[in-house]
């Protein structure tokens, strides 16, 4: 059996925040629950959860709202050096946004296991065919996040 992964005190202080933009998310938009955060020496740079109902935007995955959010802050589109903290694993048209912000690591909570783009569908975040490697982590806050989303799909049927 393999070791679970050392996750520090901001590690868990910024998947909890994640979680939090998760449910907001779902309670203020009836959008599905997921949030994200950039983090940037310690600071958190950007925000954001799933906007594509609200927005009427099919690309307003929290990933992307919150590399527009940094974007705005920082008056720039490269974050070198940031974390990405995300409730659940980015899809292919995140992790490529990601891979062109030249984000450095992304956590993110729970698998997708139709969409993901880290490994469990697509290997698109974790490919060395593109110039730019992010280091990814998998696992923290995972059943937590799970469930939310288990909640939210269940009662939609």
């Amino acid at each position: 059996m393999s070791a679970l992964p050392d996750w520090s005190a901001d590690d868990q202080r910024w998947m909890l925040r994640a979680l939090e933009l998760a449910r907001h998310a779902e309670d203020q938009f009836g959008e599905v629950p997921v949030g994200a955060v950039l983090i940037l020496d310690g600071e958190m740079i950007g925000a954001g959860c799933n906007r594509s109902i609200i927005d009427h935007d099919p690309s307003a995955h929290a990933e992307i709202v919150a590399l527009r959010d940094a974007g705005q802050r920082l008056r720039n589109y490269r974050f070198t050096g940031t974390t990405l903290y995300v409730t659940l694993e980015p899809c292919a048209m995140c992790a490529m946004a990601l891979i062109h912000a030249r984000v450095a690591r992304v956590i993110y909570a729970a698998p997708d296991l139709k969409t993901g783009a880290a490994g469990s569908v697509f290997d698109t975040l974790i490919s060395a065919r593109h110039n730019h490697r992010i280091e990814v982590r998998q696992g923290l806050q995972a059943d937590t996040s799970a469930l939310l989303l288990r909640d939210f799909f269940r009662q939609r049927r």
